[in-house]
């Protein structure tokens, strides 16, 4: 039974200031990602607690963006806003050479629902640096050079991470070496000219398969692809694709990564999203669920084969707050809730039992919608003007969408012709009704 979150109280969080008093703020002193500066109106965020956010005018929305996919266990989880407040009264902080037991537990917490293969997580920042440190593992551990990643992935903004990524976020950015792009499955809009997964699968696998030998197998170090590609359009992959890129990995000695970041900790209702395919990959990045972005944290979780790489070996790469005990401590706590529970559990049968038939159905509806896929609390519509053509659905459009759901109270993830449908993991049966309400409701308002 998933445990109700802080009470919802948004006079709790109230103050003398109104949405246009801290956007004003806001756009006096922040400088925004990803976003021209001078256009942008921010919404204003005043506080939070299970799938539910308000601002400081009073107007409460159902939170199915997560913020940036990462809210898993909810906004505001009493056990992890106490394990916070303790360990903040106990440890502040600690270098990353010292020993602590919040980090080591936190750790083997991690472990223990990784596969048997892995035995050590380096802790880093964020997801971004996670990738980036995984990369100089792979590096290191084949004295190879180049990564292959696809196009449609996005794995931070950071050197490594930012050239790894596949759209348009990496073109401006391309300052890192040895970084090579390849096509995945994604059979609503195949490469491949496939009609089938199977098809989708094959020709997918042999063109990774031609890139390799292309590039040169011996100067391939790791092959990194997001489980479940996120941003890119919750592209589940075919049966069997992730299975050949492993079975690729192990012909010609190259390490697989798997980025985690988004799809791992509940997000597809299992701890990893790797977990419902027959894989062991040799490096999973994480961050994001693993406490719900509470406190910036992220990591690597390491093999026996590539952690002996540096038994006798200096690894180097470190960061000042690699580890923090109170980001440690959000992790014990956000794990042990996760399994106190079932939120792993909640998150399936929501996805199964509620979002999959719901979402369906208003693909049954809508013929703007193309297509429906996802699993667990990670599903897309694919939104296109014509479904024989499989044109997208304008900008115009998708702004006039999001500005309807959000007049409905629905706190929307829209990218490109997308709408993500990306509660949190606690979400409830009631919840994702009333969420369908409003996208049924949005998209027969909203016309092209």
């Amino acid at each position: 039974m998933v445990v109700s979150p802080v009470a919802l109280d948004p006079a709790a969080t109230s103050t003398d200031l109104s949405n246009a008093d801290v956007v004003a703020l806001d756009r006096k002193n922040v400088f925004h990602s990803w976003s021209a500066q001078k256009s942008l109106n921010p919404m204003a965020i005043a506080g939070g607690s299970g799938s539910t956010v308000w601002d400081h005018d009073g107007n409460t929305y159902l939170d199915f963006s997560s913020q940036l996919v990462n809210t898993n266990i909810g906004h505001q989880h009493p056990k992890v806003i106490a394990a916070i407040a303790r360990q903040a009264t106990s440890l502040a902080t600690v270098a990353p050479a010292a020993a602590n037991h919040v980090r080591a537990t936190a750790a083997a917490k991690i472990l223990s629902h990784a596969p048997a293969n892995m035995e050590k997580v380096f802790f880093t920042n964020g997801g971004a640096d996670a990738n980036e440190n995984a990369i100089r593992m792979a590096r290191l551990h084949t004295g190879r050079d180049k990564v292959l990643s696809r196009y449609r992935s996005y794995h931070g903004n950071t050197g490594s991470a930012i050239a790894a990524t596949g759209d348009w976020r990496r073109i401006p950015n391309e300052y890192s070496r040895g970084h090579v792009h390849v096509f995945g499955p994604y059979l609503y809009r195949s490469e491949f000219w496939a009609e089938t997964p199977e098809q989708e699968t094959e020709r997918a696998l042999h063109h990774l398969r031609r890139v390799i030998q292309a590039e040169g197998p011996q100067s391939i170090a790791a092959i990194l692809l997001e489980t479940v590609p996120g941003t890119a359009g919750i592209l589940v992959p075919t049966p069997g694709y992730l299975e050949g890129v492993r079975a690729l990995c192990d012909e010609y000695g190259i390490v697989m990564i798997l980025d985690e970041v988004m799809a791992g900790f509940g997000r597809t209702g299992d701890w990893f999203a790797f977990d419902a395919f027959n894989i062991t990959p040799d490096l999973i990045t994480f961050a994001k669920g693993v406490n719900s972005g509470y406190v910036p944290v992220g990591g690597v979780i390491i093999s026996g084969e590539i952690s002996a790489t540096f038994d006798e070996r200096v690894f180097p790469g470190g960061l000042t707050y690699s580890g923090h005990p109170i980001a440690a401590a959000s992790i014990v706590a956000s794990i042990d809730a996760f399994e106190e529970e079932d939120i792993i559990g909640n998150a399936a049968r929501i996805g199964r039992d509620h979002l999959e038939p719901g979402l369906t159905a208003l693909a049954a509806k809508h013929n703007v919608i193309g297509e429906v896929r996802g699993r667990g609390v990670f599903w897309a519509l694919e939104l296109v003007q014509d479904r024989t053509t499989r044109t997208p659905v304008s900008a115009d459009y998708m702004g006039r969408l999001k500005v309807e759901i959000l007049r409905l109270g629905l706190l929307p993830f829209l990218a490109d012709n997308r709408i993500h449908v990306v509660p949190p993991a606690v979400v409830t049966p009631e919840e994702v009704a009333q969420a369908l309400r409003i996208y049924d409701q949005a998209l027969t308002t909203v016309t092209m």
